[in-house]
């Protein structure tokens, strides 16, 4: 399948999804992502029992937090948007996707350490800079949560700017 010259389905891996996206550490977990068109995306992640967020969030009845699916989710679609979008193509090359709003998000089981979770997300383009992101989360074929989101995006430097007056 083609648009705009895109071959889909993108195919991307962990290390893949590390060079288009800034994070690290405890709050990267993506491990793959398959970009099926320019706004359709199925991702996956799981978070390892030794994660550090994992192990705070709670002693001895470890959790994934509801926040840290809606930040997985917001990595996958701004990673996915980065390499199968055209239109983002078009936005000056420092732009960043940064999370603008939570919109409505449903959380319907728990999550727990090394699931593999799978995230299948729609974005739609609602303004030149905005995206909204909806995504139906799943452990195998159990729905754990609805999340809906937006996503801006901002030249890198004004965050700078920004950050440093703060």
């Amino acid at each position: 399948m083609s648009d705009n010259g895109y071959q889909y389905p993108i195919q991307l891996q962990r290390s893949d999804i590390e060079q288009v996206l800034p994070h690290r550490g405890a709050i990267f977990v993506c491990r793959q992502l398959t970009i099926e068109g320019p706004h359709r995306f199925h991702g996956l992640a799981s978070w390892p029992r030794d994660n550090a967020v994992i192990q705070g969030h709670f002693p001895g009845m470890p959790i994934v937090p509801g926040v840290m699916l809606i930040e997985s989710m917001a990595q996958l679609a701004g990673a996915g948007l980065l390499v199968g979008d055209p239109y983002v193509k078009t936005l000056p090359q420092d732009s960043v996707g940064m999370l603008a709003a939570v919109r409505n998000c449903w959380f319907k089981q728990p999550v727990l350490p090394d699931q593999d979770v799978e995230f299948f997300i729609q974005c739609r383009q609602m303004a030149p800079l905005l995206v909204q992101i909806n995504a139906q989360v799943k452990i195998a074929d159990l729905e754990v949560a609805k999340l809906e989101i937006a996503l801006a995006y901002a030249p890198r430097t004004q965050l700078q700017v920004a950050s440093l007056a703060g």
